[in-house]
């Protein structure tokens, strides 16, 4: 089968589309045909080294995927030969095959693609734990969305709508601004600089606003802070862009309360995995919550996606399909 792998750390010409061992099943796990596999900033940090240290070069990229059951080994229940499944955090999914523990799967249902299905696991359980979770969005809420047009940023707004919050959105460019709206976003900010925070507190007529997600790297973390109302919340995310260093405790304003929130926390048992993502699919199903494909790739066109990706000039989802 072919896959994509990196051979070493480094830029995207670590990148192979190479043939590889087919998968083996194994007790627990199922092997899927691979529909569509999705492209995210984890893969990236993976390849420049960031993540997946302990795992020997070469190794097979991605995370997430949707696709169809070809094999089950001894031990699966709940999955059969021919079901339609997707997954989150099964490492290997840039491939045409691979072997996954069936923890890892859940169903499709009949009234969502694979193609949609692909793009809504890892994002749109990050954007669902930031909004359910690591600051539970209230009725009249207002938040700072950061990369409002990509992925997360898209799929967060929308929960935010649906908790019945309002959305200052913050994009890169004059162009994704009809994106951010298309989300739901009451209020687009074009940056590129970190100079935000004064037109946030316009916004908010001199309060702040009641939680920030805040992905864009060091260069937004000042102004994050200072877009934060009293008792406010700073929800930090997004490391292969880097962190803010060194944090004084005793000099942060305002009482604000600061964390990084990690996605396994929303999803630490094979239970919550699936109550969390039926309720995505549920909303999809229904019409409230709308994916965004910003690109679709062929897999051999994964080093072209992850450049594109990199360049924050892509909006929504990016998709691989072998």
């Amino acid at each position: 089968m072919k896959a994509v792998v990196m051979k070493e750390v480094g830029g995207t010409d670590v990148m192979d589309f190479v043939d590889c061992p087919e998968p083996v099943v194994m007790p627990g796990h199922a092997v899927v045909e691979v529909a569509a596999a999705g492209v995210n900033f984890m893969d990236i940090g993976v390849r420049l080294g960031m993540a997946w240290t302990e795992m020997a070069n070469p190794k097979i990229l991605g995370v997430e995927g949707a696709g169809r059951v070809l094999s089950v080994g001894d031990g699966v229940d709940g999955f059969a030969v021919g079901d339609r499944v997707a997954w989150v955090y099964a490492p290997g999914s840039y491939a045409e095959r691979h072997s996954i523990l069936a923890d890892s799967l859940v169903r499709i249902p009949d009234a969502v693609d694979d193609r949609t299905a692909a793009s809504v696991m890892m994002q749109g359980l990050t954007a669902s734990h930031f909004a359910t979770d690591f600051y539970p969005v209230q009725l009249g809420d207002i938040a700072l969305v950061h990369a409002a047009a990509g992925g997360v940023g898209l799929l967060l707004t929308q929960i935010i709508k649906l908790r019945g919050g309002h959305v200052i959105g913050r994009v890169s460019s004059e162009e994704k601004i009809a994106a951010a709206k298309e989300a739901g976003a009451d209020h687009v900010i074009v940056d590129t600089e970190g100079q935000f925070a004064e037109d946030v507190l316009h916004l908010t007529a001199g309060k702040g606003v009641n939680v920030v997600y805040d992905g864009s790297g060091p260069k937004t973390f000042q102004g994050s802070l200072d877009s934060l109302r009293r008792c406010g919340t700073f929800c930090w995310y997004g490391p292969v862009l880097g962190g803010p260093g060194p944090l004084d405790i005793m000099k942060l304003p305002k009482s604000i309360k600061i964390g990084y929130a990690t996605f396994f926390d929303h999803i630490h048992t094979p239970e919550l995995f699936r109550a969390r993502t039926q309720q995505l699919f549920d909303w999809v199903a229904g019409g409230s919550l709308k994916l965004k494909i910003g690109g679709v790739y062929a897999l051999a066109e994964a080093a072209r996606a992850h450049i594109d990706m990199e360049s924050r000039a892509t909006t929504g989802k990016l998709l691989l399909i072998p």
